[in-house]
């Protein structure tokens, strides 16, 4: 069974290399290991590179993006599909409604916003799916540690590190995502 993951990266198109290959490299990893693909819907930065190496690896991509976004003409028109909403938290419910399981790689605000609204549902028990952050080149090493200490000084009460995988690798990035999903 085909599973639809929802990516969540950069808009930015400045980001060095790095990132920009992390996102083209995961896009096609997702793609050769049967997945479809659901992600804010832009051709720009980081979503942009990884919606268009995904499509090259025959995945079906789904695109969920603001009529504010599309009137500033950052949508990808070579998707699979292209959801409109009016608000970003529209955007945000359909996103994670036709996933079955999410993928964080580096981002600005946008994609902080989008994990831990993904994370908080995951935490109140309104969803059960997967949640892998890709750490390339220890990006969110600063966040993961925020959040332990979040943890360690009682401001949560479940060890959110239960509650998402952060890895570098793509075949663990994987494994977790089949075995949670299913």
């Amino acid at each position: 069974m085909k599973q639809s993951i929802a990516v969540y990266c950069a808009s930015s198109s400045l980001v060095e290399d790095i990132y920009k290959n992390a996102a083209k490299e995961t896009g096609a990893f997702l793609a050769s290991q049967g997945h479809n693909i659901v992600y804010g819907g832009g051709h720009v930065g980081l979503m942009g590179i990884m919606a268009d190496a995904s499509l090259a690896g025959g995945a079906k991509v789904t695109g969920v993006i603001t009529e504010q976004l599309m009137d500033l003409e950052v949508a990808h028109h070579g998707l699979t599909e292209l959801h409109v909403t009016k608000t970003m938290q529209q955007r945000q419910n359909m996103m994670a409604e036709l996933s079955d399981g999410f993928v964080i790689l580096p981002g600005g605000l946008g994609t902080l916003a989008e994990f831990f609204e993904v994370l908080t549902w995951k935490q109140l028990g309104l969803h059960t799916k997967p949640i892998v952050i890709l750490n390339v080149n220890g990006y969110w090493d600063g966040l993961h540690s925020m959040i332990g200490q979040a943890f360690e000084t009682k401001f949560l009460r479940q060890n959110p590190h239960s509650l998402y995988q952060i890895t570098q690798d793509y075949a663990e990035m994987n494994d977790f995502l089949v075995k949670s999903c299913n």
